[in-house]
């Protein structure tokens, strides 16, 4: 049975993709990051962190840290071993607490103090993979980007929305799918519908707005 729910048995046409997201965005009209943040530094700082974490998680750990640290000079007059006791409670949080200082120093050697909104740019810092600079250049730039997250690598494919078994090749299926008036926040629908809806375990189809056009439905 799970491996139902996973899978797709086919996918969605184009006009069936755009009613799922007509559909996503009359359910949520204001879909937005979780990650709670002051300003472009400390989102990027909370996205770092988040890796293999719930934003709830983060937020916990970033409310009282980012009370003393908002900016990338007042982190690095923090220090890593007073950062780590801000973030002990977040899964890695050593590593995580190197990559925050040491992408902070570049910000202020570099960039003037300021977080860059390029792709090439972003990613040239400790702890920014595609993910994180897909998120970034989303939430902090308004770009149309596709961040592929594990809730997109599960929905994706069990709403009929993309092949793909790599975020990379789902991150392009997506952005080559989606209607371009969805493109921005694509993301975030699909994301939060994963996170509260479509779960991983137990998905609460009686409540989907897309149940209609579900592909294990027409099963």
């Amino acid at each position: 049975m799970a491996a139902t729910l996973t899978v797709a048995m086919k996918l969605l046409e184009p006009k069936e993709i755009e009613r799922v997201f007509e559909l996503l965005a009359a359910a949520n009209p204001t879909p937005a990051t979780e990650l709670e943040s002051l300003n472009v530094y400390t989102l990027l700082v909370a996205v770092v962190l988040s890796a293999q974490m719930t934003d709830r998680g983060v937020n916990r750990a970033t409310g009282p840290l980012f009370a003393i640290a908002s900016t990338p000079e007042a982190m690095l007059a923090l220090g890593e071993e007073r950062l780590k006791g801000y973030i002990k409670s977040i899964n890695l949080y050593p590593t995580k607490a190197r990559h925050v200082i040491a992408l902070s120093r570049i910000l202020v050697d570099r960039f003037g103090g300021k977080v860059p909104g390029t792709r090439d740019e972003l990613e040239s810092l400790p702890g920014v993979g595609r993910k994180t600079a897909n998120v970034m250049l989303n939430v902090a730039f308004g770009q149309a980007t596709m961040p592929v997250d594990t809730h997109l690598m599960r929905l994706a494919p069990r709403a009929g929305l993309s092949a793909g078994t790599k975020p990379r090749e789902i991150e392009e299926d997506l952005l080559r799918k989606v209607p371009a008036r969805f493109l921005r926040d694509a993301h975030h629908l699909l994301l939060l519908h994963g996170r509260y809806v479509c779960t991983a375990r137990n998905p609460r189809c009686a409540e989907c707005c897309i149940a209609s056009l579900c592909p294990k439905n027409g099963l």
